[in-house]
């Protein structure tokens, strides 16, 4: 028998690598026999460097780069096992969390650090990145980013402008030519799960500005100053960034990095699905089990164990997902390729005793759902 155990970390409690031994410690309870395959996985989002991480038996490298407000910080990234694959969140460098509640202004916070992050992992000859670009603080179109590895971004005078997001509207030409040469020879995946364009009304500062402090006021001026960023970036790098489905994502990360020479926006949970072959793990086996923190109707939007099932779905085989917790609509999920679901808390409590019992809860979980296989 062949289980491949394929789950997302459970936010606040357990990594995804922890949760994927817990499960197999209780299956082999029952199967001791079984061959398991561990894969821990993740959807782009908080929680992927340390996936493929550990996925691939890689490493975490720390670095100091510039936060969103301007300061210095101790920030990281994960470097395969085979040192080719850099993965890179964005919040590690220009995260909201980072950004004291009062202080969240996206007219100056800057995704400098993010660029930072990008240029250490150069220096380590990586041939691949995979970006990660939720939880941001910024809205300045991913332009410190590109600042950060080169691309001069100018005024009128012929300086460089300031960061944060206000400063776009400031902004006469861009030069590519001091652009990191390194950036041509590398192909940057992008895990980008929205559709926003740049600009307007579904733009980055419409949708995603107020959340990271944008007054209605301050929103306005964040999107005339992207839609003139955009304007300068197709008259000066021949690139259409305005209405480009993703562009808005992040702040407008995802604009600024189509600037860059080989950048592709896909599917947070399908990069990670390609990178790791987990088609190559499931075609032969006979279980595949997934799971998340909590599961409902939102699952189906673009997250792990739905990735991991429409995968396992190609060659026919069960998926059986163990969670946190359910909320009342998550039988959605039986339409896309989950089997059946099992929710691991034993006893009411409060939140924080349940999260440090996670692990003997999934523990106890996975092995009652083995038990129940074994009737066959």
């Amino acid at each position: 028998m062949k289980i491949v155990i394929a789950p997302d970390s459970f936010k606040e409690s357990l990594t995804a690598l922890e949760v994927a031994t817990a499960i197999e410690i209780g299956f082999k309870r029952v199967f001791p026999d079984a061959e398991y395959v561990k894969l821990p996985m993740a959807d782009g989002g908080e929680g992927t460097v340390q996936s493929l991480v550990d996925a691939t038996q890689g490493k975490i490298v720390e670095a100091e780069v510039t936060a969103p407000l301007g300061e210095k910080i101790k920030s990281f990234f994960g470097l395969s096992g085979d040192g080719k694959t850099a993965i890179i969140e964005m919040a590690a460098a220009s995260g909201l969390h980072l950004v004291p509640p009062e202080k969240r202004n996206p007219l100056i916070t800057t995704s400098y650090g993010t660029g930072e992050l990008i240029k250490h992992a150069l220096d380590l000859g990586v041939e691949k990145f995979i970006l990660g670009i939720g939880g941001s603080a910024t809205n300045d179109g991913g332009v410190g980013m590109l600042q950060a590895l080169g691309m001069q971004c100018l005024d009128a005078q012929g300086k460089e402008i300031g960061f944060g997001g206000t400063q776009l509207i400031n902004l006469e030409r861009i030069d590519a030519k001091g652009l990191d040469p390194r950036l041509q020879n590398v192909h940057i995946e992008v895990a980008c799960d929205v559709n926003n364009p740049l600009c307007g009304e579904r733009g980055a500062s419409a949708i995603f500005g107020p959340q990271k402090g944008a007054t209605p006021e301050m929103v306005q001026q964040l999107d005339r100053a992207l839609a003139h960023f955009a304007e300068v970036a197709k008259r000066d790098c021949g690139k259409g960034i305005c209405n480009h489905a993703g562009a808005g994502a992040a702040g407008g990360m995802g604009g600024g990095l189509l600037l860059l020479p080989q950048v592709q926006l896909k599917a947070g949970v399908q990069i990670v699905l390609d990178t790791l072959n987990l088609a190559h793990y499931v075609q032969d086996a006979d279980y595949v089990i997934t799971g998340e923190g909590r599961m409902d109707a939102q699952s189906i939007m673009g997250k792990t164990p739905i990735g991991v099932a429409r995968t396992a779905k190609q060659f026919n085989k069960p998926v059986i997902a163990i969670v946190g917790c359910l909320r009342e609509d998550y039988d959605v999920v039986f339409t896309h390729g989950i089997d059946a679901v099992f929710p691991i808390i034993r006893q009411l409590g409060a939140l924080p005793d349940i999260l440090k019992q996670g692990e003997q809860n999934l523990i106890s979980a996975a092995q009652n759902v083995a038990r129940l296989l074994a009737l066959k």
